[in-house]
């Protein structure tokens, strides 16, 4: 007889955020990782601040980098500081010098052929479905707003909820959601360039993460939930939601280049990961981090 198939397929991530106009070509940067040859993996995620502010030359410097990472998907989603990416933000905060066709030239190098042939997936708030290589699907969660701040882009205000229906927003907060995060079952992976609150998200002026993405996160318990934004807050954490007792948050160490060895179950446990390149200085002092999660294995139909 032979043995079951698995349902599973283990499937590996390299996860990094906030580059901040990270040159591969900078001989200063001979050292760090991201210059050197990284693992071979099935999937990037970029979690957003792709740039310092913006500007054309910034995004393709951008897809250069993520051109170096030997994966077949790369998925990107945009942050604060990427300015013309988000085209409301654009059209309203047009300096001199600044075009509005600016906006659709940024959003051709992230979408072009540049990023095709790279393999570079640049991802709108939502959710998105994605048959992998390897046979896994993997279900994505993307959004690029974080809380409004010294009014930068993709920010909405703190008593507005992007990401729950009402009936799930939190008392006093307004659901503006148009692409709310899915329930518990219904999503492996939520990438915002956001912390939720209280999760990796200290910074000098406290802990500034969202508590109505928390409160989604509570509600969808992801497989892995990964951001960036706060660069002090880099570093990881399991969280355990076992109902019968406290929450608990453990810190995890970063074993780059080899993957984190961390056992996650469906609806129990959550990996929440700040993957911030830049630390606190807005240098690049901090490593990506590789993840292998169990995605649910595509069932092809057999034929008759």
């Amino acid at each position: 007889m032979s043995a079951p198939q698995s349902s599973t397929v283990s499937t590996r991530f390299l996860i990094l955020s906030d580059t901040h106009n990270f040159d591969i070509n900078d001989i200063n940067l001979d050292d760090h990782p991201v210059r050197k040859s990284l693992p071979c993996v099935d999937v990037v995620l970029h979690c957003g601040d792709l740039t310092h502010c913006g500007g054309i030359s910034s995004y393709r410097k951008a897809i250069k980098l993520l051109g170096s990472i030997d994966a077949k998907l790369k998925l990107v989603i945009g942050g604060n500081h990427d300015l013309e990416l988000d085209h409301n933000f654009w059209n309203t905060h047009l300096d001199e010098g600044d075009e509005p066709e600016d906006h659709e030239a940024a959003m051709e190098v992230m979408k072009g052929r540049l990023a095709e042939e790279t393999g570079v997936v640049y991802l709108e708030e939502g959710t998105h479905t994605f048959i992998l290589d390897n046979d896994a699907t993997l279900i994505i969660y993307a959004s690029p707003y974080t809380p409004a701040f010294n009014d930068w882009a993709f920010a909405y205000e703190h008593d507005q909820d992007r990401f729950s229906k009402p009936q799930d927003t939190l008392t006093g907060c307004v659901s503006i959601a148009q692409h709310p995060i899915p329930n518990l079952g219904e999503i492996d992976v939520v990438m915002t360039h956001g912390p939720p609150k209280g999760i990796l998200d200290q910074c000098p002026q406290g802990n500034v993460g969202c508590s109505n993405l928390l409160q989604a996160i509570t509600r969808a318990k992801p497989l892995l939930h990964c951001f960036g934004h706060i660069h002090e807050g880099s570093g990881a954490m399991l969280m355990n939601w076992d109902s019968s007792k406290p929450c608990t948050r453990d810190h995890l160490t970063n074993t780059f280049p080899e993957p984190l060895k961390q056992e996650i179950v469906p609806g129990e446990t959550s990996l929440m990961v700040n993957a911030a390149i830049n630390d606190g200085a807005n240098t690049p002092a901090n490593v990506p981090w590789l993840v292998d999660l169990l995605l649910p294995k595509v069932k092809y139909e057999k034929a008759v």
